[in-house]
Formats: structure tokens, C-alpha cells, sequence
């Protein structure tokens, strides 16, 4: 089983009324969420661990897990209520503004972690949990308490705007996570926002020297590549007419996982000699997925029978 810490939300996504007014719409959301949402509508066995409100948009949460075959038994229910993101769409690019003082997924706490069972194979961390205390440093104890056995990956999902004020501490965080992790995922954007400029190829081989077995890079429309210490392989985005861009590296992080997981490699030895076809099979499943959805509004992943 495949474990996603990490916030869930709801996004106000910009909407027209019937009267042609401008208005917002609530949809489930949050890049972790969102990964965890894709695995279970890729067949992949999906779990979410985060901290959800009991309120009437934390049941919209917990429903929408459940209605894609996501395990909600990790789960740290609280009365506190759910963090809200308002975002903008620019010719198809997403910015956030982000209500999350107080929150059920803000104010997670270490002594809410959960105990495993030995079925979670592997843990997925990301996204903007881990910039704001407490839940940032609980789900990184969760990453410390659980890396030496169990494969982690991480995608920090960098939002500059949200982590203004906080940089030292943010980065200090991420890189003691990339060191842990198995594998890492980042956008070629978030890639030179960590790193600095140069060769994308090249600076995804210093992350690997941080500590990481695999590399998973987007390219925005261009592709995505995979890289260990020994490979370097392309795969081109599929091609297809946007509607926007929310949820599509989420839905990728899920298809890597996915075909990871069905090809018996998401463990922390066999993620160490990965073939040229199983890091081409997971490019793969991973850009097709996200190319279903930036086809349509929103995060809203594909389910296995529509690839």
C-alpha cells in the first residue's frame, strides 16, 4: 500500500454563473490529496494519512477519498476547520491564495501520527504541508520515524508566494527530506528554485548525490525525465489541448508510483538497479495520466480505463 501524508483541502476554482457573474466553486483538492485521489483511480492500492476537519467541507474530503477507492483509516479527524485555497487560472496556470491559520491540516501534531502496518510499502510527502509548523515538522518526524525501512518520496511542490518569510527554515526542511527519500520528484521550475541555473540533467544528478536513488524531473509540456546515478531517460508529454494545469503533477507523481508499484520495484532494494524499461514504463503511465488531466478543469485524475 502506497501512504500520502499530506494536506487536503478544498479550491475555490473560478467559475462563470448563470448569470454571467464571476463566481467560485468548491473542489476537493491539495497536491497530496490529489495523489492520493489518482492512485486509487489507477488501481494502485492507495492510502491518506492528514489531518481532516469533521466540519461539512472535511466531509467532502473524506468522501471524495472514499468515492476513489482511497483507505481513509489514517485519517486524524478534528473539529478545527478546513484549509481553503482561492486560485487564479492565467492562460492555464494556477496561483493560490491559501486560508490555513488554525486548521485540522495545519495544526497536525506528532502525537496524532499513526502506527503502520507492515502492508504500507511506501510513503508519499509533499506539497505545502510541509511549509507551516506544526504539521510541517510532524510530517517530516513521520519521513525520519519511517525512511530506514519503507521506501519515501517526496515532491515538494515549491509555492514560492506561500513560503515567503520562511525560506531558510523551508529549505533546511526540504533538503533533510531529500536526503532520507528514495525518490524525489520536481518540476524542471522547482528544480532551479532549489538548485540555482544549469543543465537540468545535470543538477537532477546533484540531487541524487544528496542521498536519492531515483529522480524524477517534469519538463512542462516537453516531457519528463527519470534519472539515477547510472541513467538518464526522456519521455515526451503527450500532446493534448489544455484546460488547466491544477493537479497535473500530482496525477504524474501517482503514475510513477503506480507503475512502480505494479512492476515489484517500490522497495529500497530494488529501487537501486531499476532497468531502462521500468523507468520508461513509469515516465510513461505517469505523462499519460497528467495529460488526461490538464484535458479537463480542476484535479480530476483519470481512472485506469480511460488511458
Amino acid at each position: 500500500m502506497i501512504l500520502s501524508c499530506g494536506e487536503a483541502l478544498i479550491d475555490m476554482l473560478p467559475r462563470e454563473s448563470t448569470a454571467g457573474e464571476p463566481c467560485f466553486a468548491p473542489y476537493a483538492g491539495g497536491a497530496v490529496f490529489n495523489t492520493a485521489i489518482a492512485l486509487g483511480r489507477l488501481g494502485a492500492p492507495s492510502a491518506f494519512f492528514s489531518g481532516v476537519s469533521t466540519d461539512m467541507l472535511g466531509e467532502i474530503l473524506a468522501e471524495t477519498l472514499e468515492a476513489s477507492k482511497v483507505d481513509t483509516r489514517f485519517l486524524a479527524r478534528s473539529e478545527r476547520p478546513t484549509t481553503v485555497a482561492f486560485v487564479k487560472l492565467v492562460n492555464g496556470q494556477a496561483t493560490y491564495a491559501f486560508y490555513d491559520e488554525g486548521t485540522a491540516g495545519r495544526m497536525l501534531s506528532v502525537d496524532q501520527l499513526p502506527e503502520l502496518p507492515a502492508d504500507v510499502g511506501a510513503l508519499f510527502f509533499g506539497g505545502i504541508s510541509l511549509v507551516n509548523n506544526p504539521a510541517a515538522s510532524t510530517y517530516e518526524a513521520l519521513q525520519a520515524r519511517e525512511a530506514p525501512a519503507r521506501v519515501t518520496m517526496i515532491d515538494p511542490n515549491i509555492r514560492p508566494g506561500f513560503i515567503a518569510g520562511k525560506e531558510a527554515d523551508y529549505r533546511a526542511r526540504i533538503e533533510r527530506m531529500i536526503a532520507r527519500a528514495d525518490i524525489v520528484k520536481l518540476s524542471d521550475e522547482d528544480l532551479h528554485w532549489l538548485l540555482g541555473p544549469g543543465e537540468v540533467s545535470a543538477l537532477a544528478r546533484g540531487i541524487v548525490a544528496q542521498g536519492p536513488k531515483l529522480v524524477f524531473i517534469t519538463e512542462g509540456a516537453a516531457g519528463a525525465r527519470a534519472v539515477t546515478a547510472t541513467q538518464d531517460r526522456f519521455v515526451a508529454a503527450t500532446k493534448v489541448t489544455v484546460a488547466d494545469t491544477v493537479g497535473a503533477g500530482d496525477t504524474f507523481n501517482a503514475g510513477v508510483l503506480a507503475a512502480l508499484d505494479e512492476a515489484g520495484v517500490l522497495t529500497k532494494q530494488a529501487l537501486t538497479t531499476l532497468p531502462d524499461t521500468v523507468l520508461d514504463a513509469a515516465l510513461s503511465l505517469g505523462t499519460r495520466a497528467a495529460a488526461v488531466t490538464v484535458s479537463r478543469a480542476g484535479a480530476n485524475p483519470p481512472w485506469r480505463s480511460e488511458l
